[in-house]
């Protein structure tokens, strides 16, 4: 565990709610307690919640990986958090991602090179976090590669994950060493 305003507590000094926390974080499905899980430790109940919350948009949703990264990346985009930001990235690019598609969000730009299904999904979280809400013709194209279920789904990855790069982006959680930010800076 790492952190810089949340320092990270040694083991040896978690409270019994606190071990039964990170026992469940490590039995998941990714059992890593990297990213939140340091400042979760102060709230173990809502890491609990959180993470049990968080285990749907990234292992059970009905949303193509491909394309839950894609709106995962644009969420850490959109909050300028770069370890959501790096660990997303990599899952998408091995998911069948465009690695352009990333170079061009990263940059702050539109990418040129997007597939039917990547649109709607680019279209729909763009327009939903950049206007805080979505038009009629994004809504009925997302709806139409995604149904009703996978935009609720897709809604959730999104908002889950601003969720974590916004607890990241508080505590200045750092990047793995020898990894340099990739997103634009804000002005």
């Amino acid at each position: 565990m790492r952190g810089d305003r949340f320092k990270p507590i040694a083991a040896a000094d978690f409270t019994p709610e606190q071990k039964a926390f990170i026992d469940q974080v490590v039995k998941g499905p990714n059992p890593t307690t990297a990213g939140p899980y340091n400042m979760l430790l102060r709230s173990p109940d809502l890491g609990r919640v959180a993470h049990e919350f968080g285990a749907y948009p990234r292992f059970r949703s009905t949303v193509p990986t491909k394309l839950n990264e894609l709106a995962i990346m644009m969420s850490a985009a959109f909050w300028r958090s770069e370890f959501v930001w790096f660990a997303h990235r990599r899952a998408a690019q091995g998911a069948g991602l465009n690695p352009a598609i990333g170079d061009a969000i990263a940059a702050g730009q539109r990418p040129a090179l997007l597939q039917p299904d990547e649109e709607a999904v680019y279209n729909f979280c763009d327009e939903l976090l950049n206007r805080r809400q979505v038009s009629d013709p994004t809504y009925a194209k997302l709806k139409d590669q995604l149904g009703e279920r996978g935009v609720v789904d897709l809604i959730a990855a999104m908002g889950y994950f601003q969720y974590v790069s916004m607890m990241l982006d508080v505590d200045r959680y750092p990047l793995p060493n020898n990894v340099k930010p990739e997103l634009k800076p804000l002005p």
